[in-house]
């Protein structure tokens, strides 16, 4: 057993089909069943159940999988040391964000990595907290900026700012005339929601149940931009994080919520084993540059 044989055996366990998995991994797809096969005969198992329409993992190859991904992850942390012994400002860098934060902070950090991390090659991946997380546990991206806490002993969180909810509602609403937003003006009111899976819909759930306002069943939006739009239309009222805020946008209005104001704390994440830690650490100083002013 290889490394290379864990990766083609992880393909098809993904992809359950060995033509893609082989496609994949850049090779025939007989070398590849060829080396499942090996596999399975020093395991004394059966990995997967085949025939000419489809490839079924079978329940010991599962839980094979979630040791193999550990084991290819601990090795691409070696190369990462080896490789950025020479210089651990250069080369690749896959930084991670969920989808209702990497609109609004993605370019601010583009732009200053190029000036303090000329070397540096951004990767950029959106993802939903779920897949973010699932992601630095697996070594397939280097750091996340995620809401805080995450709960992961193998991980490492550095809190960078505290972004406040503001009550955004169409320009006309009757809630435009109070100047703060409190749970005496809002409990006659519903709200917009994102779907399932996004953790600013969780945050905006806990704001609820602070304020006494039910979600709107009816609608469930599949990005914050959607929610935006529905506001403008006069559909309803929504939260919006400070940092999604677009200055003089006709339309639509934001209220400020009394404080203590509902909010969601943004920090990077990274394993704890990572070999760019110097990365880490410029991308902190670069805070000050992205963190929202109200």
């Amino acid at each position: 057993m290889n490394i290379k044989d864990l990766q083609y055996f992880l393909a098809v366990a993904e992809l359950e089909h060995f033509g893609k998995a082989a496609a994949k991994c850049h090779i025939s797809q007989p070398t590849l069943s060829g080396q499942i096969k090996k596999l399975e005969e020093q395991l004394g198992i059966t990995l997967f159940e085949r025939n000419n329409r489809k490839v079924i993992v079978t329940e010991p190859a599962k839980k094979i999988a979630l040791y193999a991904k550990q084991i290819i992850g601990e090795v691409n942390c070696i190369k990462e040391i080896a490789k950025n012994l020479q210089d651990p400002l250069s080369g690749k860098f896959r930084l991670g964000a969920f989808p209702t934060l990497s609109p609004y902070i993605f370019p601010n950090i583009v732009m200053q990595s190029k000036k303090v991390m000329p070397e540096l090659r951004l990767i950029l991946i959106e993802e939903k907290t779920e897949q973010l997380l699932e992601m630095l546990n697996h070594g397939t991206i280097d750091a996340a900026f995620l809401a805080l806490p995450v709960a992961n002993d193998f991980l490492v969180t550095h809190p960078l700012f505290e972004d406040e909810f503001y009550l955004a509602v169409p320009s006309n609403h009757e809630l435009t005339q109070h100047k703060y937003a409190d749970q005496n003006i809002l409990k006659a009111h519903t709200v917009l929601l994102l779907e399932e899976g996004h953790c600013l819909r969780d945050q905006s759930l806990d704001a609820c149940h602070l304020y006494n306002i039910e979600e709107e069943q009816d609608f469930k939006a599949t990005g914050l931009e959607t929610l935006r739009q529905m506001v403008k239309a006069g559909t309803g009222i929504t939260f919006m994080p400070h940092i999604a805020i677009k200055k003089n946008e006709a339309g639509i209005d934001y209220i400020p919520f009394k404080q203590p104001a509902p909010k969601r704390s943004i920090g990077l994440v990274w394993r704890k084993t990572t070999a760019r830690k110097k990365v880490m650490d410029k991308l902190i100083e670069m805070k000050l540059d992205f963190e929202v002013k109200i």
